[in-house]
């Protein structure tokens, strides 16, 4: 069986590494990939938004199954695209994504299915939107309506810093289009959860529980990243909490999805907060989230393309998925700078100094590789992630061998499954 998987980037590394495990899977093709996703597929130079390449690769080579993991293609409608060319694809169409491509629509969505989240207003005009914030208390939370890599979403502490952030999305268009229309919204404190499920669009099935870090320094100081470390499971989500969530926050989207005629195939994302009022949700994804992949899938025992068939051909209640009941932790390396301006084309030195084993794994996300060296090649460079009998000591496995890598200007954060 030949595969294609459709971006470059931590996730995709991780979610190749466990296609690699499958006897079913022959050869292995990613587009665009990485430095380290090269040690194990053949790299493509097709732009993981280049939707009529992609496709047109995909037939000329006879793929048997491409896997679409980024969310610009999935809003591009490439999942439509290779379908309606007669081929075999993973990911859910352009409709079902509306739930991450448009905030505003997921948020709509969530108030007429009674789905628990905060409150909110969206606004097309700068001008309305900077009146509404007379009327309201702070901190609140601003973000773009469309994608914008992880990094369109501002928990402003005061007016100002909420007019900077509306200056920045509506008239500066940090995001581009993606910040045309914004969501003001109430802000929830609590933990967050990620919550990553199967589904083929009737049936549903969570995967163990997560926490992403999402701020860039350690006490979830400064900005915004596209995420700086996960763990897995949260010790937070308990059996009492997932009941409430399975029942009021997934059940619903599900069966809402169906009444929309929007049938959602593929990974769907839950953004959970658990409050002093119960869970609420804060966002959905249309895919698997980075870096909680990374951190999830090491603790997947079931073959993954078994359970990527049985969701195209909509029979996932068959599937009897099983999961290691150890922890997982990933630690990010980034490049410095980031993530705002950073500089690209360093060394990095010491991976071969991490002795690889069954519970450590190296996944690249911004990495380029020339001359069996490596060099950074993007703002979050690596994913450090370790097994171990609960998080804490997953945690400090990764703790342990991450000061081996070096590059200039790296950072992490030292936190991560530690508190």
């Amino acid at each position: 069986m030949k595969v294609l998987v459709v971006g470059g980037g931590g996730r995709e590394h991780a979610l190749i590494w466990k296609l690699k495990q499958s006897s079913k899977v022959s050869k292995i093709y990613c587009a665009p990939g990485n430095g380290g996703i090269g040690d194990m597929a053949d790299c493509i130079p097709i732009q993981a938004t280049d939707v009529e390449h992609m496709v047109e690769f995909a037939r000329e080579n006879a793929v048997d199954l491409t896997i679409v993991t980024p969310d610009d293609p999935l809003a591009l409608g490439m999942v439509d695209a290779l379908n309606n060319a007669g081929l075999r694809a993973f990911g859910p169409t352009r409709d079902a994504a509306i739930l991450e491509w448009s905030k505003a629509y997921a948020k709509d969505f969530m108030k007429k299915y009674n789905i628990p989240t905060a409150k909110y207003e969206v606004f097309n005009d700068y001008n309305e939107a900077i009146k509404y914030l007379d009327k309201i208390s702070y901190p609140v939370v601003i973000k773009a309506d469309g994608l914008a890599l992880g990094k369109g979403v501002v928990i402003a502490g005061s007016k100002q810093e909420a007019v900077e952030a509306l200056d920045d999305c509506m008239l500066k268009k940090v995001f581009g289009n993606s910040g045309s229309r914004v969501i003001i919204e109430e802000f929830l404190s609590g933990r967050e959860v990620s919550i990553l499920t199967f589904t083929d669009g009737m049936t549903v099935v969570p995967m163990l529980s997560s926490q992403d870090h999402k701020k860039a320094f350690d006490n979830d100081m400064g900005p915004n990243t596209g995420g700086m470390g996960a763990f897995a499971p949260s010790p937070y989500y308990t059996e009492e909490v997932a009941k409430y969530t399975y029942e009021n926050i997934i059940k619903p989207t599900i069966e809402g999805m169906l009444k929309e005629g929007r049938r959602f195939k593929g990974i769907l994302y839950f953004g959970l907060m658990l409050t002093d009022n119960g869970p609420k949700l804060l966002e959905y994804n249309a895919r698997f989230g980075d870096p909680e992949t990374q951190a999830v899938l090491p603790l997947l025992k079931t073959e993954i393309i078994d359970i990527f068939d049985a969701i195209i051909d909509e029979r996932l209640d068959e599937m009897d998925i099983s999961w290691d009941n150890r922890s997982a932790a990933c630690v990010v390396i980034a490049s410095g700078g980031y993530p705002k301006t950073y500089q690209k084309g360093y060394e990095i030195e010491g991976l071969d100094e991490i002795k690889k084993h069954g519970d450590l794994f190296i996944f690249h996300a911004g990495t380029k590789k020339k001359e069996d060296k490596y060099y950074t090649n993007g703002g979050r460079v690596l994913g450090i992630t370790c097994i171990g009998q609960d998080v804490i000591s997953a945690a400090e496995k990764v703790y342990d061998n991450i000061t081996k890598v070096n590059f200039k200007d790296m950072f992490y954060r030292t936190d991560i499954g530690r508190a």
